[in-house]
């Protein structure tokens, strides 16, 4: 029937048939599933048309590309830290550097709603994490075409993309099928009690863009997907399950935004870890067909560890090319950037050149004030802004910001590697910088141009030290950049004269060196190096590495801050440290706790009987926290931690990210309350930890029962518990053990 009249003729036959058969049952089931058919066809066509090229670094108005041809699969792995990341993104972007990428659970970005190994719960939510250009968005979108295409997922009946950058500007109450008919307007002749009884999926891209509070705790509970209600109660029913239970749900997120979601709500934790060294390479051999070009930028990006490192950023990768490739087609353009700050004034010039080029035809100093003018006001909306956590804009910001929205239509179409001007996927038109670090640089480049303070430099140090999440940490690195000798000369070549700096960066350097000796967080401490660096005084790092090279460390030559330096070498260094074994850095100081980052980068960590106390477990859980993944042995015996600092260990053990197989507590002064601490995160996390070693401790008959039912889950993998118990505490102050006999349960 299909060959002769076609299969809408057939189609229409055949309910003819069936209805003159009297069975209504079947025709009215064969209409709904043509309906939804036509309807399926219809959304994944035009989802195809959107998704299938991309944009690299570009406005909409720029030159396409086919996704296909350039795609390069991101390394994404299961979960990441529960915890609040209280780092940088660039700063996480330097840990995951380090990690051992053989030890990963590796997810394929079209696999993630399959779970993984051994586990059979279905997974209807999944966060996906990465910090800001790492390629979220992208993944998105390539699994958004290979299910349009047919290339995958196809269980999947319906995708629904719906990025927060487009929900801030619903402003009405809607029902849920009304705000699907709202973005998806080939969904309406479908009913919606035949819609969800279909398999469907909801993308929710960008929740670090999201302006709605997503009240979680005080939004009534709402159940009925056709009654009307605001936006932000309808996210967070939806969220929660209490509508369409059975729909599937994809939440993008930068990392600090990401706790916003409850985690009881979350059933997979996936984080997109973005380029490998050997993916960096690929780019740039992909992308100049001159092969020796191409050797050359590698050559270059791998002489400088911080631009090597941020080249995990795909967007980071693409502004490297731009510039090297501008740079090494010159001959007497001098050296080549090594810092940050170099590069995205290099950037900066290069992009505000196409556009002077392109469609100025004045004098030179012209063009540089009209730049400044205008990189000025972006530089003001950049800067208030950061504070805000905001990356996405909409044209009431611009305004409040003397930003003339046609102003800024020429200027992003032209400059669009700076600011561009975009449609959200819905054509709503949005403006934002390409990056997050763009953001931080014409922030800084905004306070260095209009304050004048004589310690503008030495304040900038003390907010960014005050920040809890450290994300005044780039901006105040391109701050102290920008203020050298040496930029200055390549801003006068982007804006013209700028006046004199009444900064002395010899003073800032040694204010930035008396700060590192103070009780900072490794976060902090960290960033201080690299603020240093921008300023181009690294004699703390170098008489580290001298002390390193020399094979010896005598804790008597080693100041506070050195000991800091040296921590900071180990952790930007290359090579992978399997065994960290602190006595070997330390005699009888005071200051080795600023060593304790350093277990970051190691698989097994040595800190026996290093004189570390229970105030030094809040620097050693800090580290363990942004890299919990990592470390599979730590032997802290013979410390004087006590039940406090046990906790504190606790906390992290019973992470379920956490997959230390062996931790020994021998000697550490740990009584009741710690052991019951430890017994509890065995229970909640009951699946990595083989070997327990709390001998000479004094856990209580009552806590050691308690450790001994922990053995009887059938989840526990612990092989091996050593303690022993009762009479009066048997430590004492000094950690000197004394006689007694071990147990094994």
């Amino acid at each position: 029937m299909q060959k002769t009249c076609g299969r809408e003729g057939a189609l229409k036959i055949t309910l003819y048939i069936l209805r003159a058969m009297e069975r209504n049952d079947l025709a009215d089931m064969l209409e709904k599933r043509h309906l939804l058919s036509q309807c399926q066809h219809r959304i994944k066509c035009n989802l195809k048309k959107k998704f299938e090229c991309v944009f690299e670094g570009k406005a909409k108005e720029g030159q396409p590309t086919l996704l296909n041809e350039i795609y390069t699969e991101l390394y994404i792995t299961e979960g990441g830290t529960g915890a609040v990341n209280d780092e940088h993104e660039v700063r996480q972007i330097e840990t995951a550097s380090k990690k051992r990428r053989t030890e990963d659970t590796t997810v394929k970005c079209n696999d993630i709603f399959k779970p993984l190994y051994g586990r059979e719960t279905p997974i209807r939510t999944v966060l996906t994490k990465g910090v800001a250009g790492i390629g979220k968005t992208v993944s998105v979108q390539k699994f958004i075409l290979d299910w349009a295409e047919g290339k995958a997922n196809q269980d999947v009946h319906f995708i629904f993309a719906l990025p927060f950058r487009d929900l801030n500007l619903i402003k009405d109450e809607y029902s849920l099928i009304e705000l699907l008919h709202h973005f998806v307007p080939d969904l309406k002749p479908v009913e919606s009690t035949e819609l969800f009884r279909y398999k469907v999926l909801f993308i929710f891209d960008g929740l670090d863009e999201c302006r709605l509070p997503l009240n979680f705790q005080n939004n009534e509970s709402w159940f009925d997907v056709t009654k009307k209600t605001s936006l932000d109660v309808l996210l967070t029913n939806f969220i929660k399950g209490n509508l369409v239970r059975s729909a599937l749900l994809w939440i993008t997120s930068r990392p600090a935004a990401a706790n916003q979601i409850p985690p009881e709500c979350i059933h997979q934790v996936t984080e997109i870890r973005g380029f490998g060294d050997a993916q960096k390479e690929e780019y740039f051999r992909r992308r100049f067909s001159d092969q020796s070009l191409a050797s050359r930028i590698i050559t270059h990006v791998k002489s400088s560890r911080s631009l090597f490192i941020m080249c995990h950023i795909p967007v980071f990768c693409w502004i490297s090319a731009t510039v090297l490739e501008q740079l090494f087609s010159e001959t007497d353009r001098g050296e080549s950037p090594r810092t940050l700050t170099e590069m995205y004034t290099h950037f900066l010039i290069f992009q505000t050149g196409l556009k002077n080029g392109k469609y100025m035809k004045n004098s030179e100093s012209k063009l540089k004030e009209h730049s400044k003018k205008f990189l000025l006001k972006l530089g003001k909306l950049a800067f208030d802004n950061l504070e805000k956590g905001n990356l996405i804009f909409y044209e009431q910001d611009l305004a409040e910001n003397d930003i003339d929205v046609s102003e800024a239509s020429v200027y992003s179409g032209v400059c669009t590697e700076v600011f561009k001007e975009e449609y959200g996927l819905y054509q709503e038109k949005v403006y934002c910088f390409v990056h997050l670090s763009i953001q931080e640089y014409l922030a800084a480049l905004y306070v260095f141009l209009s304050n004048s303070s004589a310690d503008l430099l030495e304040t900038a140090v003390d907010q960014a030290l005050e920040s809890k999440n450290g994300h005044l940490d780039l901006y105040l690195r391109f701050l102290l950049g920008l203020s050298t000798d040496s930029r200055k000369t390549l801003l006068q070549r982007l804006l013209g004269e700028t006046g004199t700096s009444s900064h002395d960066i010899i003073e800032t350097a040694q204010y930035i060196k008396k700060k590192i000796k103070d009780n900072l967080s490794p976060e902090r401490t960290i960033n201080l190096f690299h603020c240093l660096n921008e300023l181009g005084d690294n004699s703390l790092v170098e008489e580290a590495q001298r002390y390193l090279n020399s094979g010896s460390l005598s804790a008597e030559d080693l100041s506070p801050a050195q000991y800091s330096a040296l921590a900071f070498v180990l952790l930007m260094s290359d090579e992978e440290l399997d065994v960290f074994d602190l006595k070997k850095f330390i005699r009888s100081d005071k200051e080795h706790w600023r060593l304790l980052p350093v277990i970051q980068t190691s698989s097994t960590a040595l800190l026996d009987s290093c004189n570390l106390t229970d105030k030094c477990c809040e620097v050693l859980a800090s580290a363990l926290r942004s890299n919990s993944s990592h470390l599979r042995e730590l032997d802290l015996s013979d410390n004087d931690l006590q039940d406090s600092g046990v906790k504190l260990l606790s906390a992290w053990l019973g992470d379920s990210h956490c997959k230390v197989e062996i931790l020994r507590l021998s000697g550490c002064r740990v009584t009741e309350e710690g052991c019951s601490s430890l017994a509890s995160a065995l229970r909640s996390n009951p699946s990595h930890l083989r070997e327990l070693d709390l001998s000479y401790n004094h856990p209580g008959d009552s806590e050691v029962k308690l450790l001994s039912a922990v053995l009887e889950d059938p989840s526990c993998k612990l092989e091996k518990l050593n303690v022993d118990h009762g009479g009066e505490c048997r430590t004492r102050p000094g950690l000197q053990k004394c006689k007694c006999v071990c147990r094994f349960y």
